[in-house]
């Protein structure tokens, strides 16, 4: 999977133009692309298209037009793109109500760590979580962290081929798995395999 490129960028003018439709499409790419785990456990599935435009809107927030902030944007964003042989994922731990969410990051810790895969007729692989810093204190999880599922090429064969993922969470406070994913997400995460 190639990572998003400088030339790939639009303009701020030229996003402007092609933001309703780019906003459109990013959210059918996201819902497409979501795993819910239960009430509160989100996995957003990130591809190049979702980075790019995640990469326009802060663009566009932020009013940044200069080469070194573009550059900042980039490698942060490019490290969620898929490299070909991995899924990258966005685990958002979601509660609406503030003290309930208190106590479930709480007693949550380490559940970044308990997120799995499993293609069939395969050995489950757990998340590489937070590559880039440590999002988990002594007192509790954070309601968001950024997992890597590495992938090897018998499980990228057996997807190919049209082997059912597992996706779960088996997190003692936490236990959940979807045993198949529907077959519109499937087919697009097998987009991310080079």
């Amino acid at each position: 999977m190639r990572k998003i490129k400088r030339e790939e960028l639009l303009t701020l003018e030229g996003y402007y133009k092609a933001r309703p439709e780019m906003r459109a499409r990013a959210i059918a790419e996201r819902k497409k692309r979501t795993v819910i785990l239960g009430e509160h456990l989100n996995m957003i599935f990130e591809n190049k298209y979702l980075m790019q435009y995640q990469i326009q809107e802060m663009l566009r927030v932020e009013k940044i037009f200069e080469d070194e902030g573009i550059q900042d944007e980039l490698d942060t964003y490019n490290d969620l793109v898929p490299d070909g042989d991995n899924f990258k994922v966005t685990m958002k731990l979601e509660y609406i109500n503030e003290a309930d969410r208190k106590i479930a990051l709480a007693k949550l810790i380490g559940v970044e760590h308990r997120v799995f895969i499993e293609v069939e007729g395969q050995a489950r692989v757990y998340a590489i979580a937070n590559e880039d810093l440590d999002r988990t204190t002594a007192d509790k999880t954070s309601s968001v962290h950024f997992l890597r599922f590495q992938l090897t090429e018998d499980m990228k064969k057996s997807l190919k081929a049209g082997a059912q993922m597992k996706v779960g969470c088996d997190h003692a406070e936490y236990p959940f798995h979807i045993e198949c994913l529907p077959e519109e997400t499937l087919a697009s995460l097998l987009e991310d395999l080079s």
